[in-house]
Formats: structure tokens, C-alpha cells, sequence
């Protein structure tokens, strides 16, 4: 396959995403921009809410994990159900009942500005982090299957990259977002896909359906790679720990999280908004178990070619096997695929991030004397100055070209969720007034207890490893920190915070 050729397919699909661009952020203003005008359809941020979630993350770890950890993923995705609905039943209905753009300005209300500005800078970090490295991620597997080749160095790949996002994001925001979100999801759900039925195909080939079902669960039975539950407690993956921690992950990375919950208050109503939700989980399970699937056709074909699988680099199966053996057709439906996943990495997050910005830090939306014209030009500024400062993190981790240390900052970023998980289980559960003046101190406490605690757990705790279940302990860590402020705000050592929403 020719550079050329895969270049030629990523200027063809850019010059799509800019036509539906082009027809969606017309005459947008600063309300199209921040939260779509409220006039989303509800099932069209389902749809596009779907490669949103997955990233070039999940297109491309999900199926390698299967080589080292089986099937156990599904025990993440199970808990996801349950934290989505939370999300739906509980999140939801109080974002909608406050009006709210920014999710944040919950915090300012029930606890005070402390405690808001807290919340967003926690955000700002996360979301930082967690973009440039999903970017990171997928550009690095075009670099090194695409624009090596061509003589393109990584620096003008990324700028060409982040220049686009920031074309086709600045103007129509959320409104925007919404649409290229669908062209984005339908491209990585046919590339994964055809990839599973391609792969099918070249195995089973002359069977009935019935035959080939039966012989493709067996060569998955006879893998070795199959297995669902772990009940080994002292491992990572247990059943418990993954499935209490997939629930967490969902409510803190969707339910707490801007750049997620922007698109849902785009829709025209709460009950609009709980419907995306619930149909959106659906179609997540079900493209996730054919995520897990397709890792283990691309063990089946790795074995069959006698492609070795390196254990420390299963993110490279996909692209390894769709580039290199598959042929034409179904790697430039892959490539697709994969650009596809790289610009939700960024899109949303820029928007988002300039939303919690200007609303949380610059507090915009509270200055009459700003006219739309003033609050847009402010807009573009901070988009801008996010579009070049995730272009810096993204060189940055290329400078470092350390696996291990790259995604030790990214889950180092998921740590940031863990402060906002108990600052609004607090909120949500309590009516207990906090000194907002000290209420940092916990969530910077927490996450940084929780590093040393999962660092040192095996030999403290008898051999026990902290998997997605450090989350809700770090957000339990909050909790507390919280409800000891409490105690001393009662006892008048501190004076009162804000007033209470």
C-alpha cells in the first residue's frame, strides 16, 4: 500500500469532515457553541457519543488486551452499565434542573468558589493529559505505518492534525461537535467491523453461518483466551474490582467529566437527555464485546501467519495486522478508521476545556458589560491557546518516547477523577456545609495517597493489587477529607462557606 495512496485517503476524509462542518456551524453563536443551542436530537449525541467514549485508545488496547488479559475487559463494561444509569437517573435531572453549561458551577453552588475553581483545574489537568495522550496515541501508529514513509517529520503531522481540530471546532463548538461525532463513529464502527468479518471470512470460508459460528467459538475456546470472571482477589482484574470500578469510571469520566456531559445538556430536554444516555450504554456494551472479539480473531490470524505477538506492545496487533497482512481494501478501511479516532481525542476536549475556562476562571457568562461579540473574541483566545497547549503535551511525550513513563502521566491524569468523584458524592449525599477556603486540601491529599497506596500495595497488603477499584478509594479519600472540614466548620474553627445550593 502506497503512501500516497494512504495520504490521498486522509486529504479525502478531511475534506468530508470540513463539508459537514461547513453545513452544521452556520451562523453559530456562543450558545451553538457552548451547549448546541439545547436543540441536539437526543439520539444523534447517543450515536455520536459512541466513538467519543472509545478513542484511538480503546480502537486499538482493547483488542490487544485480549492477548494478556483475555476477556476480562467485559467485567469493566459490565460495571459501566450500572454507572451510566447513574449518570442518567441521578446527574442528569440536577445538570438540567440547574441550567447548568459548565457541570462545575454545581461545585460553586453547594460548596462555594474554593471548591468550583477546584473542581474545573482538576478537569483541566485530566483532560489535558488524557487528550494529548489519546492523540498521542494514534498519531504516533500514523507516523510510523504513514508519514515516515512519506518523509513528513512528527512535529508538522501533529500541528497539521491539531490545526484541523481547531478549524472545524472553533466556530460551531458543541454544535458542531455533535455531527462530526457521527462521521466519526461510523467510520471506527465499519472499520471495526469489517476487520472482525474480513478476518471470518479468510477463516471460514465455505461453511454455513451455523458452521462458522460454531468453528470461530471454538478456535476462541481452544485460544485459551475466553475467559470472563477472575476471582482472584489479589489480582488487578478481579470480577469485584473491575466491575465496581468500571461503574466509577463511568460516573466520574462521563457523568463528571465536561467534555462528555456538554454534548448530553445539548439536548433539548432532561427526558431527551436520559434517553441518549440509556441507548447510548446499549450500543457500548455491544460494540465493546465486538472489540473484545476482534482481539481474539487477531490472535487467531497472528497465529495462522506466524505473527509474533510482543506481550509489552499488543497495541500495535490491530495496525500490525490490518497494514501490513490484510491487503489494500481493508487497510485503507482501517486507516479510515483510525484517523476517525484520532480527531475525538481532541475535538470535544477543546471545546470542552474552553468552556470550563471561560464560564469557571473567566467567568463570562457573569459580565453584562461583555457584549456576544467580546465573549466570542475571548472564546477564540483561550480555544486557540488549548489547541497549542495540547500540541506542546503531545511533542512532549514523543520527547520522552518512554511507553511506561508516558502512560504512568496518563494514569497519573485518571487520579484527577477521583478528587471529583468526592466532591460531588459529598454534594449529592450530605447537606453537611464544608470551610470552602480548605477544600483542596483533600483533593490534592487523595490522589497522592492513592499513588503511594498502590504502589506499595502488594507488600503492605499481603499480596493485593489495586486495579479500577483505586477510584472509588480516591474518591472515598475525599469523602472523608470533606467530612472532616465538616466537623471542624461545625465546631466554628473555619468560617461558613457559600450558601448551599
Amino acid at each position: 500500500m502506497s503512501p500516497g495512496l494512504l495520504l490521498t485517503v486522509f486529504a479525502a476524509y478531511s475534506i468530508l469532515l470540513f463539508v459537514v462542518v461547513w453545513l452544521t456551524s452556520r451562523k453559530a453563536d456562543n450558545q451553538a457553541y457552548f451547549i448546541g443551542s439545547r436543540s441536539s436530537r437526543w439520539w444523534l449525541v447517543a450515536y455520536g457519543m459512541i466513538g467519543a467514549s472509545l478513542s484511538g485508545v480503546t480502537f486499538m488496547s482493547v483488542p490487544g488486551d485480549v492477548f494478556n488479559k483475555n476477556f476480562t475487559y467485559l467485567q469493566v463494561v459490565m460495571g459501566y452499565i450500572v454507572g451510566y444509569t447513574i449518570i442518567a437517573l441521578v446527574l442528569l435531572p440536577v445538570y438540567y434542573r440547574l441550567q447548568l453549561t459548565s457541570i462545575y458551577t454545581y461545585l460553586l453552588q453547594r460548596f462555594g468558589p474554593v471548591s468550583h475553581k477546584t473542581g474545573s483545574a482538576f478537569f483541566i489537568l485530566s483532560r489535558v493529559i488524557g487528550a494529548a495522550f489519546r492523540m498521542f496515541i494514534v498519531i504516533n501508529v500514523l507516523q510510523n505505518f504513514v508519514f515516515d514513509a512519506l518523509g513528513i517529520p512528527f512535529v508538522i503531522t501533529v500541528a497539521v492534525f491539531m490545526l484541523l481540530i481547531l478549524l472545524y471546532t472553533y466556530e460551531g463548538g458543541v454544535k458542531t461537535i455533535v455531527w462530526t461525532d457521527t462521521l466519526q463513529t461510523t467510520f471506527m464502527l465499519v472499520a471495526l467491523g469489517f476487520t472482525l468479518w474480513y478476518i471470518w471470512y479468510d477463516h471460514y470460508l465455505g461453511q454455513d453461518l451455523k458452521a462458522e459460528v460454531v468453528s470461530f467459538t471454538d478456535s476462541i475456546g481452544n485460544l485459551g483466551k475466553a475467559q470472563i470472571f477472575n476471582w482472584d482477589y489479589l489480582h488487578k482484574n478481579h470480577f469485584l474490582k473491575d466491575f465496581l470500578g468500571g461503574a466509577a469510571i463511568a460516573v466520574a469520566m462521563t457523568g463528571l467529566d465536561q467534555e462528555m456531559m456538554q454534548k448530553n445538556l445539548s439536548c433539548k430536554n432532561i427526558k431527551e437527555a436520559k434517553k441518549n444516555v440509556l441507548s447510548f450504554t446499549a450500543v457500548l456494551v455491544v460494540v465493546n464485546i465486538l472489540f473484545v472479539l476482534l482481539g481474539a480473531a487477531l490472535i487467531l490470524f497472528a497465529q495462522q501467519k506466524g505473527i509474533t505477538i510482543d506481550p509489552k506492545h499488543t497495541d500495535d496487533l490491530f495496525p500490525t495486522v490490518a497494514l501490513k497482512y490484510l491487503g489494500v481494501v481493508p487497510g485503507l478501511i482501517f486507516l479510515i478508521g483510525l484517523i476517525s479516532a484520532a480527531y475525538p481525542s481532541a475535538d470535544g476536549a477543546l471545546t470542552a476545556l474552553t468552556t470550563v475556562f471561560c464560564f469557571d476562571f473567566l467567568g463570562i457568562q457573569n459580565k453584562p458589560h461583555f457584549t456576544e461579540k467580546k465573549q466570542k473574541k475571548i472564546r477564540y483566545i483561550v480555544h486557540i491557546g488549548f489547541a497549542i497547549l495540547l500540541l506542546g503535551v503531545i511533542l512532549l511525550f514523543r520527547v520522552i518516547n518512554n511507553d511506561a513513563v508516558i502512560r504512568n502521566l496518563f494514569v497519573a491524569a485518571t487520579y484527577t477523577y477521583g478528587p471529583l468523584l468526592g466532591l460531588y458524592a459529598f454534594g449529592f449525599l450530605t447537606r453537611t456545609k464544608i470551610s470552602d477556603s480548605l477544600a483542596w486540601l483533600p483533593c490534592l491529599l487523595s490522589p497522592a495517597l492513592c499513588w503511594i497506596l498502590s504502589a506499595n500495595s502488594a507488600e503492605w497488603l499481603g499480596g493485593y493489587k489495586f486495579g479500577f477499584e483505586l477510584l472509588i478509594v480516591n474518591g472515598s479519600l475525599t469523602f472523608l477529607g470533606l467530612w472532616l472540614l465538616g466537623r471542624l466548620q461545625n465546631r466554628g474553627v473555619h468560617p461558613a462557606p457559600a450558601v448551599d445550593a
